[in-house]
């Protein structure tokens, strides 16, 4: 980065020459030499910035596409040890434990199907992907029946809508629990209420532990001036949820 912004400024600076010669000796091939001098520092600036979004573009596109990859790595992965339990299952005879495991696969792709079936694409992404990039969260999902969201939000919306569920996800992950080294999970569901969507964070039977002052306002600055509005569920607990208007 610095490279570029160096290799930017010296060229700015550069025009300082024919300037100073054109001040110096106001002539018609001086003032020449400055307007080319100054043309091709700007174009050399321009190319040069051209560059170094094109290279973190691509950085990011490299980025983009190694997550996809560790997402249907980590999907195959658990596909597979859905389907060698379930083959073990048959192999013993039992039928009961075979309808389970089959029962468990099939609510995994429900839950898969309307995750996708929200429709917005940074969101989904998002989500599908938590469990290969989430760390010591373990989020758990829940996506009512029937909900869409895609054709009632601009892309723009839908992306700052990402954005805060991605910001108040990592405020749970790291504010939202009081006790280091217990299990760290995160219920995430969606659902409509009242015309509105609602998007409730939640964690077990004891609710989201922690700093919950602390954890208040850092859930409230984010939503500050977006298109959803934050909830606090129940006082003196960190349980809460977001509430976008839809008018369905």
């Amino acid at each position: 980065m610095k490279s570029w912004k160096s290799a930017v400024g010296v060229s700015v600076l550069s025009i300082a020459f024919p300037l100073g010669a054109a001040c110096v000796w106001p002539t018609l091939w001086t003032c020449l030499l400055l307007g080319l001098w100054a043309a091709a520092a700007a174009l050399f600036s321009v190319l040069a910035v051209r560059r170094h979004y094109e290279r973190e573009l691509r950085k990011q596109e490299r980025i983009l596409q190694q997550t996809a990859i560790r997402t249907l790595n980590h999907h195959r992965h658990d596909w597979m040890n859905d389907l060698q339990v379930l083959y073990g299952y048959i192999q013993l005879g039992k039928p009961d434990k075979s309808v389970q495991c089959v029962e468990r696969i099939k609510g995994r792709i429900e839950l898969d199907s309307r995750i996708s079936k929200l429709g917005i694409p940074s969101l989904v992404f998002y989500l599908q992907s938590f469990r290969t990039v989430g760390g010591s969260l373990q989020l758990d999902i829940e996506v009512e029946e029937g909900l869409h969201l895609g054709d009632r939000l601009t892309p723009e919306a839908g992306d700052e809508l990402t954005s805060v569920i991605m910001q108040t996800v990592r405020a749970c992950q790291f504010g939202g629990f009081a006790a280091q080294g217990e299990t760290r999970s995160l219920i995430l569901s969606f659902k409509k209420d009242k015309g509105d969507v609602v998007i409730a964070f939640g964690g077990n039977s004891d609710g989201l532990r922690g700093g919950t002052e602390l954890f208040r306002e850092q859930i409230f600055n984010i939503v500050q001036g977006k298109i959803v509005t934050a909830e606090q569920l129940t006082p003196h607990k960190a349980d809460f949820q977001l509430r976008l208007p839809m008018g369905m």
